[in-house]
């Protein structure tokens, strides 16, 4: 590992190197400010600062890196159909790219889960497949209402901000938003929550005040929550409560899934299918923006042009994620995901340090420091983790949660070292040693 240096190779200082974008850019950048590097390159699971200094990646782009920086094999097949002359814009009109993805992701992922889903493409970002996700549950249904959750996130347009319980987020739309009603998640910071039962009560009782909503919209495991998968039994209650009542149900699988928490999918091990399912960041194989709604059976209520957008038709994408599918057929490539899932979870199991939880989740961990110091201790873990080449982010209630996400694609060696760096950085912080 490159010991962290001050100076570009130019010979200029590093903050030197930085003014253009603390003069022209805007303040709400935000993680050049937890990360005040000029990232330059990656290669797999490490990112190179313009200055050569090179870093192990718990990050992975928060979560659209899932196979590493510049996988080989999907960079050569982006830059193979780039060379060959492939279309890069088509808006949403057919094209070979689009056709392979449809045909392979249906077959090879769709298909063997038993789900029968279409697939909407949206814009580039996963805010959109929320949006359209949400209208599309009230046309479908008739009804306005949506009912989310504490502790989620879905993005910061105005309807998925909506359905984001983050106050402080809500507070910067600078418009009421009001069409979402909120419930305890069943599982958190402050214990576990009948919130099925809950659910129930108010839908069974007519004199409850409360109408049966459009939409139920959740995440099976909440990332920018701090790591919490909802049980597989309460998944379930919650299936059972939208198909008597007419609700759909959205599964926001915009980080957990792509094979981050331990399966394609976040919410296959609970056998539940939902009726709108979103997916974006790791999609696209490459960090390429993409995003999907895929839409049940029975469920596809658009009419032509009802959610239109320029880039709904990113072939380069198509191109990665199809890359990204191959991938997925290879015992060596499932073998390391599965190896990397068992000794995250291993490690943390046998070296989680006293008054610190550590929640894992396949290749998503939540290092709770709540009790041990919270906000101050994990922003003290993440700086020390950065400053000895380890690039990690905190998330959850007053982001106290330092939250490791490395790519499934990494060594167990750097697996290893990655997570022995951070333990002695939580360590550390705890102990109140330097």
């Amino acid at each position: 590992m490159t010991a962290l240096t001050t100076h570009d190779p130019a010979g200029a200082p590093a903050a030197s190197a930085r003014t253009v974008f603390e003069e022209r850019e805007s303040v709400v950048r935000s993680y050049c400010r937890t990360f005040p590097v000029v990232v330059a390159g990656g290669r797999g699971t490490t990112l190179v600062s313009e200055d050569g200094t090179e870093y192990i990646d718990f990050f992975s782009g928060a979560g659209a890196l899932n196979y590493g920086h510049n996988h080989p094999h999907i960079k050569r097949r982006v830059i193979d159909y780039l060379e060959g002359e492939g279309l890069v814009h088509a808006l949403d009109q057919h094209t070979p790219a689009k056709r392979e993805f449809l045909d392979r992701f249906a077959r090879e992922i769709l298909e063997p889960r038993g789900l029968r889903h279409r697939v909407q493409f949206c814009g580039g970002t996963g805010a959109d497949a929320v949006e359209a996700a949400l209208k599309l549950a009230r046309k479908h249904t008739g009804r306005s209402k949506v009912i989310a959750f504490s502790g989620s996130y879905h993005g910061v347009s105005r309807g998925s901000l909506a359905a984001t319980g983050d106050l402080g987020l809500r507070r910067t739309a600078g418009v009421a938003l009001d069409e979402v009603s909120f419930l305890p998640y069943p599982v958190g910071p402050r214990g576990s929550f009948p919130t099925a039962a809950l659910l129930e009560q108010y839908l069974t009782d007519d004199l409850s005040g409360v109408e049966a909503p459009a939409a139920l919209i959740l995440e099976t495991v909440q990332m920018e929550g701090g790591v919490y998968r909802i049980p597989d039994a309460e998944l379930r209650r919650l299936r059972e409560l939208c198909d008597a009542f007419g609700i759909v149900l959205i599964v926001d699988d915009i980080q957990a899934g792509c094979g981050r928490t331990g399966t394609f999918f976040s919410f296959e091990r609970a056998n539940v299918v939902p009726d709108l399912v979103t997916l974006s960041k790791s999609i696209s194989g490459l960090g390429l923006p993409m995003s999907l709604l895929l839409i049940r059976e029975g469920l596809d209520s658009w009419e032509p042009g009802d959610h239109p957008g320029t880039f709904r038709g990113n072939q380069l994408a198509f191109v990665g994620a199809c890359a990204a599918l191959d991938l997925w057929q290879r015992p060596g490539f499932l073998a390391t995901a599965r190896e990397g899932a068992a000794l995250l979870r291993d490690f943390w199991r046998e070296h989680a340090p006293r008054g610190v939880e550590v929640r894992c989740e396949g290749h998503a961990v939540g290092i709770d420091m709540s009790a041990a110091g919270g906000r101050d201790a994990a922003s003290a873990v993440v700086r020390r983790c950065f400053e000895r080449g380890l690039i990690v982010e905190a998330a959850g209630r007053d982001k106290a949660v330092v939250k490791p996400l490395p790519a499934l694609t990494m060594d167990p060696d750097t697996l290893r070292s990655g997570c022995t760096l951070l333990l002695e950085a939580v360590q550390q912080v705890v102990s109140g040693t330097t």
